[in-house]
């Protein structure tokens, strides 16, 4: 069984795909438009999405782009007409997995759902379809020959065994999230939700309540009660990604909830006891955070109690290869492309890269070759283009604002359930400017009521 999101403004139509994909054991989730496509998936992850091309608002190309850009490694499916092929094909060019013809038969629509689906778990994109085989599906997504690497899962899988709080360092793309996933679903919480948060990516006054919940009325825009990440990790991790980028006051806040065990949401008059494991990342060394005073020294020792470090990818290089064959056999999948392999001199310009961006650049490389190559073999030439293009990875101005502003305005309205009027208030901002922002973005603000 997969969990499977369906995007359609024709509500008959949606209705005929998820009553298909159920009939077949899926789960299918259902959202009317783009926008709240985009607001189903601030809470939870499918397997695969399938989408109409052409809707009202958001349409499904934009839809894609949106989606590629958070979650670069699920599968899309685009529903066409037959008049809108030739943009279906255009779309595949842009990385859109497949497409699939109005009207079509149940047969020719599984096929499709269950190629894209094969990619889907081959490329480790979300939680993996069920049935993961025993022993070693703990760390399944972490790919490796190499002695250093081994050795971390060694000591990750004695570590997962106790209620340790763990520290994971390591540079930016290296695979934080990755190993504390894999510490989780090693140790006896893995039946239980693990939570993970980006401490670096939270508007600062939504910090607290995002963390620890709030009640209703506790302020403006808290139109009901909220119970926060570590309410909802009951039982099992919560991973708190960045956390040198967390300001000094929630600090102070986090270190009371590790020592009394217990969260008190925003406005409440009592507190609520939890009971979490806490894996933090940062790609800072925290020991030198605290000696700059960016950093609680008590919070660095309760959340250090056992560090493990992740390699750099040119610490590793004997996994190069082997990331770069496995990236390229999933991607090639997914783009429905006929690859065989790199071509002579290929690999050799990978296994020499510098890597600053490490596992994540790789990706990033393998992917642009893969969507670019026009034979079976990957050419060196192409590999050296992949490589040129990836050396200033950083947004333009305007583009990284208007992603933040998505994300902000996206926080408001789930802390708001939708209210426009309190995340207005919230924001600082009338009303007026606030819906235009809104629409600038193509956000519905109905997609986030309760």
């Amino acid at each position: 069984m997969a969990r499977v999101l369906i995007v359609d403004d024709d509500a008959a139509l949606l209705r005929l795909l998820a009553l298909r994909l159920r009939g077949e054991g899926h789960d299918a989730m259902e959202a009317a438009s783009g926008e709240a496509a985009l607001a189903r998936l601030d809470h939870e992850l499918p397997q695969l999405l399938i989408t109409d091309l052409r809707m009202g608002g958001m349409d499904g190309m934009q839809l894609f782009e949106a989606v590629h850009r958070r979650h670069p490694l699920l599968p899309v499916l685009m529903l066409t007409a037959h008049g809108t092929i030739p943009d279906a094909v255009k779309a595949l060019q842009r990385g859109v997995f497949g497409y699939i013809t109005k009207p079509f038969e149940a047969r020719d629509l599984m096929a499709e759902v269950d190629r894209a689906l094969a990619a889907s778990q081959a490329l480790g994109a979300n939680i993996p379809i069920e049935g993961a085989a025993p022993g070693e599906a703990w760390r399944e997504a972490i790919l490796t020959r190499s002695p250093r690497m081994q050795q971390l899962l060694a000591e990750a899988r004695l570590i997962a065994a106790s209620d340790a709080s763990v520290l994971v360092h390591g540079d930016s793309g290296t695979g934080k999230e990755l190993l504390a996933r894999a510490i989780h679903a090693a140790s006896a919480r893995a039946a239980q939700p693990m939570v993970a948060v980006n401490c670096g990516a939270i508007a600062e006054n939504l910090i607290e309540s995002e963390l620890f919940g709030h009640v209703k009325g506790a302020f403006t825009g808290a139109v009901r009660d909220r119970p926060g990440l570590f309410a909802e990790a009951q039982g099992g991790t919560v991973f708190l990604d960045e956390i040198a980028e967390l300001p000094l006051a929630m600090q102070v806040r986090l270190l009371r909830v590790l020592q009394e065990r217990e969260v008190r949401p925003v406005g409440a008059s009592h507190s609520v006891a939890v009971n979490v494991r806490v894996i933090s990342a940062s790609h800072r060394k925290l020991d030198a955070e605290v000696a700059a005073g960016r950093f609680r020294e008590d919070l660095f020792y309760r959340l250090n109690v056992v560090t493990l470090t992740l390699p750099a990818l040119a610490e590793r290089r004997e996994d190069i290869a082997l990331l770069a064959q496995h990236f390229m056999a999933a991607l090639a999948q997914r783009y429905g492309k006929p690859l065989a392999g790199f071509a002579p001199g290929a690999m050799e310009l990978l296994a020499a890269a510098a890597w600053p961006g490490n596992v994540r650049q790789l990706h990033n490389v393998v992917e642009q070759c893969v969507v670019l190559c026009p034979s079976p073999l990957v050419p060196a030439a192409l590999v050296q283009r992949a490589l040129a293009s990836q050396q200033g990875e950083l947004l333009p101005f305007d583009e990284a604002r208007r992603q933040f502003e998505r994300e902000y305005l996206t926080q408001l309205l789930k802390l708001t359930a939708g209210n426009v009027s309190q995340a207005a208030k919230l924001a600082q901002r009338n009303r007026t400017d606030f819906y235009s922002l809104l629409g600038r973005h193509q956000i519905e603000p109905g997609a986030f009521k309760a």
